[in-house]
């Protein structure tokens, strides 16, 4: 089953640093990008304004795309009720609902390293899609709801879903400096432009119905950790980039 160019790509989080690098890679392989955020969308797509905890804000900014990539979320651990849950589990039902109800035939849902963060950091590796959680902390276990959710969605209405537990992406100078020196983080890196070509390659492979988990990062600087040859066979996606190309902007 393929994505009908004709319509939009709804990117949730478009105006977030991976949000950006996913709306230019979308624009740049020629699909048309609708993008929904609490900011504006640049770049180039058309943007509506909204926020994740409005069910009717995201079914009106669903309707007829053709596909789904929520990456909107708060992006590491944070205060649970105030924070965690409105964005990351509320938000994650009202897109999967508005998927639901408007036909939309593709979802993607953003999740993490960090749901199998203990093997990350201990190994073995490289860690395979299947391996079984074991979850840093509360931001990391509404990734694994999320993987849960779109796995029973994909089930109970036969929508095509991808968990994408993405490598490190850093958001600011600090960021870049800790990945530089910590041993995993040259290893799990995911740059902007890795990050666009395999948004663009996810819509355009052929997927029949059904929930699948893949990792994408970078190409490791000296060891295989994530175990990226499912995201190959499923998607005929390879990363391009090491660390620390594309950072730069940030160094």
């Amino acid at each position: 089953m393929r994505i009908d160019r004709a319509k939009p790509l709804l990117v949730t989080g478009s105006a977030g640093c991976i949000g950006r690098a996913a709306v230019s890679g979308l624009l740049t392989a020629g699909w048309s990008v609708r993008g929904f955020d609490r900011l504006t969308t640049s770049g180039g797509a058309q943007s509506v304004v909204g926020d994740l905890t409005d069910a009717v804000a995201v079914r009106n900014a669903a309707a007829g795309v053709g596909a789904i990539i929520h990456l909107a979320a708060v992006p590491d651990d944070d205060d649970f009720v105030t924070r965690l849950l409105p964005s990351n589990l509320i938000g994650l039902h009202n897109v999967l609902e508005a998927a639901r109800l408007e036909g939309v035939p593709r979802v993607l849902l953003a999740s993490s390293g960090q749901v199998v963060w203990w093997r990350l950091l201990e190994g073995p590796w490289p860690i395979p899609p299947d391996a079984p959680y074991l979850p840093r902390h509360w931001y990391a276990v509404t990734k694994i709801a999320a993987e849960a959710a779109g796995q029973a969605y994909a089930r109970n209405y036969g929508l095509a879903v991808l968990a994408l537990r993405l490598g490190w992406f850093p958001r600011t100078r600090e960021h870049v400096a800790e990945v530089g020196h910590t041993a995993r983080g040259p290893n799990i890196y995911l740059s902007p432009g890795d990050a666009g070509r395999f948004f663009a390659r996810a819509m355009e492979a052929p997927l029949e119905p059904g929930f699948a988990v893949v990792f994408v990062a970078s190409r490791p600087a000296n060891r295989i950790i994530f175990d990226l040859e499912p995201t190959k066979t499923l998607l005929g996606w390879e990363p391009q980039d090491q660390w620390p190309a594309g950072a730069e902007h940030l160094l």
